[in-house]
């Protein structure tokens, strides 16, 4: 069969057309398929901070990277160690087991006698004649106070008073034999009082605290406490422990009292010396009949606080 050259003409230029309006077609298809291409390689391949870091030469202004998860938790835990203060070279320390104040321990060839544990001349030899006219003489009614709930005392310092009296200042002190032991409300430690050079009795002191910062308070007061109950060996107000003695001081100069809070219109019992006076924001009231003393009588149960 042969074809005529229109025939041939007519055939090339439908080839022509049919090229032209698929080209268009095939070169957006090709490049949606080397997108995809792209987007797969992209969602399979490392992510920034898991690829390797650049070298030494990078570029300075580039942001940092953060570190690996495992690495990151491992610096965290060495800070945290070298900072904590409750780490096992440095452990922390109760209050219950005592503060960081012991005693000084002695070597055994020093010659200083080391009270924390030594009894170093306990009953070696009495006391003069003098210093026991001093230590044994009787209180005097002026020297007694009363506390409100009716239990009477000599003031610390008068306790002083008659011991630089019988030794002299500097011929006795107090020497701690533990640690101090602060608990959830009160501080106590134990104490050794030494006149002349040798022991004379052991005691531990107590004080009640009602606030964190009032321990130091406490402390001298547990001191104050623990000197109290040594000077008891002593014969010091010994009158104080004496039942008649102590019936006896209260019906001749003490006085009990209903007194009422200015404030909280509370009332309660109240001791006091007959020659001293009620103080703010107390005030002295009368009973007023039956009714009005079972009603006192109900505040008068309650424990007083100082």
């Amino acid at each position: 069969m042969s074809y005529s050259p229109s025939t041939t003409a007519g055939a090339r230029f439908i080839s022509f057309l049919t090229a032209q309006t698929a080209g268009p077609a095939r070169q957006i298809t090709t490049r949606r398929a080397i997108q995809n291409h792209q987007s797969r390689a992209l969602a399979g391949g490392p992510r920034r901070w898991q690829q390797i870091p650049p070298p030494a030469s990078a570029s300075v202004s580039s942001p940092p990277r953060p570190p690996p998860p495992a690495k990151a938790a491992a610096n965290t835990a060495a800070v945290q160690h070298d900072l904590s203060p409750s780490s096992e070279s440095d452990p922390l320390r109760s209050l219950t087991d005592g503060l960081q104040d012991p005693p000084p321990i002695l070597a055994e060839n020093e010659k200083q006698v080391d009270w924390t544990r030594s009894y170093h001349g306990l009953s070696s030899a009495p006391f003069t004649t003098e210093q026991a006219a001093i230590l044994q003489q009787e209180i005097k009614y002026d020297d007694i106070e009363i506390k409100p709930d009716g239990i009477i005392y000599l003031p610390e310092i008068k306790y002083r008073r008659i011991l630089n009296k019988a030794f002299r200042p500097g011929g006795w002190g107090l020497a701690p034999r533990g640690e101090t032991i602060v608990t959830g409300k009160v501080v106590t430690r134990e104490y050794g009082l030494v006149c002349a050079g040798r022991l004379i009795s052991i005691a531990r002191g107590e004080q009640q605290y009602f606030d964190p910062d009032g321990i130091p308070t406490a402390t001298e007061g547990c001191k104050s406490n623990a000197l109290m109950r040594c000077c008891k060996d002593l014969g010091i107000a010994s009158e104080l422990w004496d039942p008649r003695f102590i019936r006896k001081f209260l019906a001749e100069c003490g006085k009990e009292t209903i007194v009422e809070h200015v404030t909280t219109k509370k009332r309660r019992k109240h001791w006091m010396r007959k020659d001293d006076e009620l103080r703010y924001p107390f005030k002295e009231v009368s009973q007023q009949g039956p009714s009005s003393v079972g009603s006192q009588q109900q505040q008068q149960q309650q424990p007083f606080r100082r």
